[in-house]
């Protein structure tokens, strides 16, 4: 879920140009991306879980949370884009989907087991709020991803990607290293697990009480 303002590009590009245009190569760093993450959120897909998708954007990470879930588990994903929205609920017909802001997420307290939050947190303009918003909701764990930083630029740069910014992609308004990353969230969260697979940092959180 992206908070971002509107600019003369079509901003919705940010969210899917790395599942439309990836290539050969940029594929196989998502399936190595994706990967990980299921290392992480394995232990806390059980029956009867409940879990969150915070910026699910045009619904390509969640097809491969459904694969991964458990039938009788409940899956919720969101977004503040409303075409992105209904882009994900025509690649994931019967899943549910709703728009909300990850700053003020429509669920009570400790209502879901596991919060998913991949590659969000470095578009938001007030990444503080958004954690607390994820340590409110999450009863039992939080998985989040950023694009490592420097690396990511770097990578960007050397294949000539954004060269006017140095790498930067747009939107990106947030950087972190591996380590940068973890000491952002430890006020709000434990961090239980670390992966780093080129070129993002995906953490495994257990919100603190």
């Amino acid at each position: 879920m992206t908070e971002r303002s509107d600019t003369m590009h079509d901003p919705d590009r940010e969210f899917t140009g790395k599942y439309e245009e990836a290539g050969r190569i940029g594929g196989m760093l998502l399936d190595r991306f994706y990967s990980a993450v299921h290392r992480l959120l394995a232990p806390h897909l059980r029956e009867r879980s409940a879990l969150l998708e915070v910026g699910c954007g045009a619904g390509y990470s969640s097809q491969r949370l459904l694969r991964w879930l458990p039938e009788s588990a409940s899956f919720l994903g969101s977004d503040v884009g409303e075409t992105l929205l209904e882009k994900a609920a025509a690649r994931n017909p019967g899943a549910k989907f709703a728009r909300q802001s990850v700053y003020e997420l429509a669920l009570p307290d400790k209502s879901v087991d596991v919060v998913v939050m991949l590659e969000v947190l470095e578009h938001l303009e007030f990444p503080e709020r958004a954690l607390v918003e994820l340590q409110r909701v999450s009863r039992e764990a939080v998985i989040l991803s950023t694009p490592r930083e420097p690396l990511w630029r770097f990578l960007n740069f050397c294949r000539g990607k954004y060269v006017r910014d140095l790498g930067n992609t747009p939107g990106h308004i947030q950087h972190w290293s591996s380590r940068g990353l973890c000491r952002q969230v430890q006020a709000h969260f434990e961090v239980c697990d670390v992966a780093r697979p080129i070129p993002w940092t995906v953490l495994s959180l257990k919100p603190r009480q």
